[in-house]
């Protein structure tokens, strides 16, 4: 993405109108509905993916933070190789390259194949995602541009609308035995479509004087970035190693020397990745924060919500993707109604949204405490609902606001580096959160069995088990609950789950009938147990989305203060 000055190569000369460019304009809305809707539909099939490949914890987070990583360190890169050699050229290259990689996904055998996609998934579209604006903003003229990215906004909220409702009817409908997989191969026509309408109707358009390449920060960037979500994914699968704190720690440097040689890079040829002299305008750094801050609670509030309703209480992932439209809906509704609100409030907008997301997070928090396992759909309905309402007016105002107390000639380079920043917030966001959520699940495994076993007492007492082999079962079952807790593979069977089972079918003195009752009676405790164990889980874990919100609200305070004429811009934020 770009503010360069434009020369188009097409049959339609340059500074002519291009008389199929609202043609043009759907094919590039097709590509980035596909993009778009992959990142929420995949939220809904996470369960399906670990229990059908046997994934780690820390492996379906890798699942979306390696996406978001991979599309954040190459985003701005994709913008500039678009100017260079090719908006037109790079679309086709990022919608081909996001296809075959959708593919991929959809084939996948094992974690490793799928995680290695999605990262490929989050190049191709980082290549393709840049050209889209970049597209609209040299096709269109100034009185035409507003109205093409309104119909840019609505595909985003379409996206986010459909995209829990589709991966839940895809995964439901278990379309040739498939289970989760048509998430991804239902890309595969879509992509074709845009590949085969693009080569047709889209022109060629390039920078004149476009930034140079800048690899060596891109590979800096990468590093500084893996040695610091890498640990936080990882630490708890490998038992939290002293390499893993070397490497966490190694983090420092590397962004240090990532920003040396972003200076060396200016002085060279003023071509680096991340302008610096950024950093000395006050609406940048402010924004920085609080893009990094508040985008690390959007993906991580879906993981875990998507594993609390669908592994926790055992929703199908149709209904999951059901409970979570109101949220979606508000999403839709507050982003189209804040390009109205916004030039009114000014930063005020982002302070409201702010405030919205604390209310419904702390609405969905007493909404789980209350009804506990007993939970229904409808129950988080206005909760969901005020959330997505506050999603909403920040999301669509945010890059506004922040470019709008930023000069004019860094407004570009400041787009690309927001966006890229959203999408690092978020891969840390998901890092964050998997430490905190898997490791609530074994700290209170032991604490729910407390919870459940008056239960499973009574009825191994009503199965007739004298109260030694009472005790014997209760002693298993709590070695069992705690070690399932506590594995890598949520699915796995632990030895002592293994000897738990044995020592059920070791106590039928009373005969075949008592074997099978108290072999009814273990499995109807420990989903109790489960679904206790991510209910308390879940409620505490929430907390770090109030409290990401609420620095959210203090950050926006920082922000300079906005006039409402200066989100007046036809042409919305300029691109990066």
């Amino acid at each position: 993405m770009s503010t360069q000055p434009t020369r188009a190569t097409a049959a339609v000369g340059p500074g002519q109108l291009d008389p199929r460019r609202w043609l043009g304009l759907g094919v590039v809305l097709i590509a980035a509905f596909m993009l778009l809707i992959d990142i929420s539909i995949v939220n809904v099939a996470i369960p399906s993916i670990q229990r059908d490949l046997h994934a780690s914890y820390s492996q379906v987070q890798w699942v979306l933070a390696g996406y978001q990583l991979a599309f954040a360190v190459v985003l701005i890169t994709g913008g500039r190789l678009g100017d260079i050699f090719g908006r037109k050229r790079l679309f086709l290259i990022g919608v081909t390259g996001f296809t075959l990689a959708s593919a991929l996904c959809g084939a996948a055998q094992n974690p490793a194949m799928l995680v290695g996609s999605r990262f490929l998934q989050g190049l191709m579209g980082a290549l393709l995602f840049p050209q889209v604006l970049s597209i609209i903003q040299v096709t269109f003229p100034p009185r035409e541009r507003g109205t093409a990215l309104g119909l840019f906004g609505a595909a985003i909220g379409l996206a986010t609308i459909s995209g829990p409702l589709a991966g839940g009817l895809l995964i439901q409908g278990n379309l040739l035995g498939l289970d989760w997989r048509p998430i991804f191969l239902v890309n595969l026509p879509i992509g074709v479509l845009a590949i085969v309408a693009a080569t047709v109707l889209l022109r060629e358009s390039s920078a004149e004087d476009a930034p140079r390449l800048d690899p060596v920060g891109v590979v800096l960037a990468t590093a500084a970035l893996l040695a610091l979500v890498y640990p936080l994914v990882e630490g708890r699968d490998l038992g939290w190693p002293a390499w893993i704190f070397v490497l966490l720690a190694a983090s420092v440097p590397l962004f240090a020397l990532f920003a040396l040689y972003e200076r060396y890079k200016t002085r060279k040829d003023n071509s680096p990745l991340l302008v610096l002299g950024l950093f000395r305008e006050r609406a940048f750094v402010s924004g920085l924060l609080l893009s990094a801050v508040f985008f690390s609670g959007i993906a991580a509030f879906f993981l875990t919500f998507s594993l609390f309703l669908q592994i926790g209480l055992g929703f199908t992932a149709l209904h999951a993707g059901l409970t979570t439209i109101p949220f979606s809906l508000g999403t839709a509704v507050a982003s189209a109604a804040s390009t109205r609100i916004a030039p009114r409030l000014g930063r005020r907008i982002l302070s409201l949204g702010c405030l919205l997301l604390v209310a419904g997070m702390g609405g969905v928090i007493l909404t789980v405490s209350h009804y506990g396992t007993a939970l229904r759909s409808w129950q988080l309905l206005p909760a969901l609902l005020v959330c997505g309402i506050g999603l909403g007016l920040v999301i669509a105002p945010l890059v506004n606001v922040i470019l709008a107390g930023i000069s004019g000639r860094n407004a570009g380079s400041a787009s690309g580096a927001l966006t890229t920043i959203q999408q690092v917030g978020g891969a840390i966001g998901v890092a964050i959160i998997g430490v905190i959520f898997f490791g609530l699940l074994s700290s209170e495994a032991n604490p729910t069995v407390d919870q459940v076993a008056p239960q499973l007492r009574a009825g191994l007492a009503t199965a007739g088990l004298p109260a030694p082999a009472i005790d014997q079962v209760e002693a298993g079952f709590r070695v069992c609950f705690h070690d399932r807790a506590s594995a890598k593979d949520p699915a796995s069977n632990p030895v002592s789950c293994q000897r738990l089972q044995s020592q059920a079918q070791g106590q039928g003195q009373g005969g075949q009938a008592q074997v099978q009752q108290v072999g009814q009676v273990i499995p109807a405790a420990a989903v109790a147990a489960r679904k206790q164990d991510f209910v308390s889980s879940v409620e505490r874990t929430l907390w770090y989305e109030v409290a990401v919100y609420t620095l959210s609200f203090l950050l926006v305070f920082l922000l300079p203060t906005v006039r409402g004429h200066q989100l007046q811009r036809d042409g919305g934020p300029a691109a990066g």
